[in-house]
């Protein structure tokens, strides 16, 4: 007789481990490892110096807990690598990564196991991360914009994907030391060992980005332009592309242009902060594609990106460790 749907069902998931990281997620992180239940064969919690009971909360519901060391600076890169670590000794086929502030959608362990098998060169793939309340602010409505991804063949994923544990532990997991954009990086060394990164129509999780203010917001895009500074510094390169686009914008609109209106304004003639109506110009170019809102926060977000570009640049002439740009 067949195996019936349930037995391979089960046996998908006996394939798949969990590596779940988070600090102070509170209910969050209940939410995240009840979603995980019975969809994977082990869940490896990292806690980050939770003192809001996580590490508990996360026992309690079954999984394999690890206290990070925080005497060292801390990135989710190093927590990533710290869960997988503890799955050395039993490897799994795959791991889902997926952050504390996440809710795995019931069916895709299914669809994305069921992806790999039939594409043996991909190694990771990701699917629809939702925004789970993108009503309670402009910000939250961006967050969920940014990730509706196109379908098909990708050159990075993010924090929630499914991957291939053979290759991961073979390219050395992710770069501790990257605050930011440690995915990417990932993705381009396996790309350059011959896999492939795929997005596949399905839904994959849910995620509570929480961001009510505009600072959290000017925080997290600084971030990001820390990210791309660094990625294309250190890793961009004539055979393989890397962030050269969206670095060589945040340089045009965060600081080139600026510099290019204020200094003549101040030692030739005011005229030429005319040039500043190129930005409004932009909102509106934009617009067409993204709308109003998503347009004006996409070009006011080359300022703060500017400045994280800036404190990468300036960490790395100082010689200094980077450390986490948090936004909540």
């Amino acid at each position: 007789m067949g195996e019936s749907a349930g037995s391979k069902r089960s046996s998908v998931h006996q394939r798949v481990d969990a590596v779940v990281i988070g600090r102070n997620e509170g209910a969050r992180l209940v939410a995240c490892l009840d979603s995980l239940a019975g969809q994977v064969r082990r869940i490896v919690y990292v806690d980050s110096g939770s003192d809001d009971g996580s590490p508990e909360a996360a026992r309690q519901a079954g999984a394999q807990v690890i206290a990070l060391d925080m005497t060292q600076p801390f990135t989710a890169a190093r927590a990533r690598n710290a869960g997988l670590a503890a799955l050395a000794a039993d490897p799994p086929g795959f791991v889902q990564f997926i952050d504390g502030d996440c809710m795995l959608r019931d069916g895709w362990i299914d669809r994305a196991v069921g992806f790999l098998d039939e594409n043996l060169r991909a190694a990771v793939v990701c699917g629809r991360r939702r925004e789970r309340f993108p009503e309670a602010s402009v910000y939250n409505a961006l967050c969920d914009a940014e990730w509706d991804t196109p379908v098909g063949e990708a050159r990075a994923c993010g924090g929630d994907a499914l991957m291939r544990y053979g290759p991961l532990a073979a390219a050395g997991g992710f770069r501790d030391d990257l605050i930011a954009g440690e995915e990417p990086e990932l993705c381009l060394r396996l790309r350059k060992s011959g896999w492939t990164i795929w997005r596949i129509d399905a839904e994959m999780t849910w995620h509570d980005a929480g961001i009510l203010r505009l600072g959290q917001w000017w925080r997290r895009v600084e971030r990001a332009g820390y990210a791309f500074a660094e990625g294309a510094t250190r890793f961009d390169s004539r055979n393989e592309p890397f962030q050269r686009r969206e670095y060589g914008r945040i340089l045009f609109w965060g600081l080139l242009l600026p510099l290019v209106a204020l200094v003549p304004a101040v030692a030739l003639h005011p005229a030429a902060l005319a040039l500043f109506l190129l930005y409004p110009l932009q909102v509106l170019r934009l617009r067409r594609r993204m709308g109003l809102a998503a347009a004006f926060f996409n070009t006011l977000g080359k300022f703060p990106e500017a400045l994280g570009a800036l404190r990468f640049h300036v960490r790395r002439l100082r010689g200094r460790e980077a450390r986490l740009i948090e936004y909540k």
